[in-house]
């Protein structure tokens, strides 16, 4: 590796394998912690669903719903403590009740058995103006009724920002335990709440770089099980996965393009580290760059025509964009003497990036118009950046008490959070797209 470029994938997983350090064993899900929310954040309130007599739902809808939203930072949700009454019927609703405590908006439902599962239904109202805005029912498994729930707060995120929710999306991520030759690495993928761990696949070796297919279904990752790193695809429904490059060398950074039918990666099988396509249909492997620097970290624009990654071509670490057919890069990163790790918002509008600032790694969004980088992070070492699918929030891999934790931050600014187990390491996160 260059003496100049940071690889914080590969110089991690490398550390882990070959100094043994101390990991604790993973907790079965991620918590959640809000740190932050936007001062203008909307009042609403989530009445708790009524529910047929004798029905005793697994999951209460309402509170995950509320949970949902407030997570985005632009909802502050009412406690149920505060509330004067519980309507579950638009009858019972009394909108000067719900106006003299501040609510703007109020969503009351239901919970009825169907078939072997539940129909939930509810209502979504605009409380100055006494309108019904939404109103629809989902049915749903006992199993998948969070999922349902999450479905909810999405219906309500849009209706009301006129942006999609990201309740319902996923999170995979990286988590180690044991240490030495006992130690256990394991990617696994949660719901954006933490709930429902699953884990993909582990291993006594190092596992990283996880990255999502368009469609939701796979998940590209580097594995280093053959005491060499490879590049995987695995299907979460089954568990198969094909393994599609073990070169002598570098083999990682895997991205697919946004139609799912080509894989960039990083490889060095010829020299130096280069981007390299490759057609999963075809087989076809095209290299992209021939450089004698090192050249990784690809990432897609949102209409599959160019890529960007890092380099450090010029003297330290930069991104850099250039045709996903080949020919000349162009540098896009200007502030700072190191940028990387970039990958686009879904509108291509905006690059997260990790830049360093006074030596500390942090996590930065440039305006690919303007060509200004703002910051949304403040930790030391804080790494691995991924958009949510609906451009609102980055997700990110830092440091909090000593231990490796993930944390997300709004865009805009203001809603913020932090995701950790009760003890051990969480890393190397990757947001989901969206799932309808």
């Amino acid at each position: 590796m260059s003496r100049h470029i940071r690889l914080p994938r590969l110089l991690l997983a490398l550390i882990l394998m070959l100094s043994g350090v101390g990991l604790v064993i993973a907790a079965p899900r991620l918590n959640i912690e809000i740190t932050g929310g936007i001062e203008a954040a909307q009042p609403i309130a989530i009445v708790p669903f009524g529910v047929s007599e004798g029905l005793v739902p697994p999951v209460d809808v309402a509170a995950i719903v509320s949970a949902d939203l407030a997570r985005t930072g632009r909802f502050k949700p009412m406690p149920t403590r505060d509330m004067l009454d519980m309507p579950s019927t638009r009858e019972a609703v009394d909108f000067r009740d719900w106006s003299l405590l501040g609510m703007n908006n109020l969503v009351i439902g239901r919970v009825e058995p169907e078939g072997e599962g539940y129909r939930i239904g509810f209502s979504l109202f605009d409380v100055f103006r006494g309108n019904e805005l939404a109103s629809t029912s989902l049915v749903g498994t006992k199993a998948g009724m969070r999922q349902t729930a999450h479905r909810i707060a999405d219906l309500i995120h849009e209706k009301l920002t006129g942006q999609p929710g990201v309740a319902a999306t996923r999170i995979a991520y990286i988590t180690s335990s044991g240490s030495g030759d006992s130690m256990t690495v394991t990617l696994k993928v949660s719901d954006a709440d933490g709930y429902n761990p699953q884990t993909i696949v582990s291993s006594g070796e190092p596992i990283m770089s996880p990255a999502w297919s368009p469609d939701g279904r796979r998940i590209a990752y580097v594995s280093f099980e053959n005491r060499r790193p490879a590049i995987y695809i695995q299907e979460l429904s089954s568990g198969r996965r094909d393994l599609v490059a073990s070169y002598p060398g570098i083999n990682g950074s895997p991205a697919f393009s946004p139609d799912g039918v080509r894989l960039a990666m990083t490889l060095s099988k010829d020299g130096s580290a280069d981007i390299y396509t490759l057609n999963l249909l075809s087989r076809e492997l095209v290299r992209l760059t021939d450089h004698y620097a090192i050249d990784t970290e690809p990432a897609w624009s949102p209409d599959g025509r160019s890529l960007i990654f890092t380099s450090d071509r010029g003297g330290s670490p930069q991104i850099y964009r250039m045709s996903a057919s080949g020919g000349a890069a162009e540098r896009i990163s200007v502030e700072g003497d190191y940028n990387g790790r970039a990958s686009y918002s879904p509108d291509g509008r905006s690059i997260a990036m990790v830049t360093r600032i006074n030596g500390a790694f942090r996590i930065g969004v440039l305006d690919t118009t303007r060509g200004l980088t703002r910051l949304l992070s403040s930790g030391n070492l804080d790494e691995s950046p991924s958009f949510a699918p609906n451009g609102s929030m980055v997700i990110y891999a830092t440091i909090h008490g000593g231990r490796g934790v993930l944390a997300a931050a709004a865009v805009e600014g203001g809603g913020s959070q932090r995701l950790s187990q009760d003890s051990g390491q969480v890393r190397e996160p990757a947001w989901s797209p969206l799932i309808r």
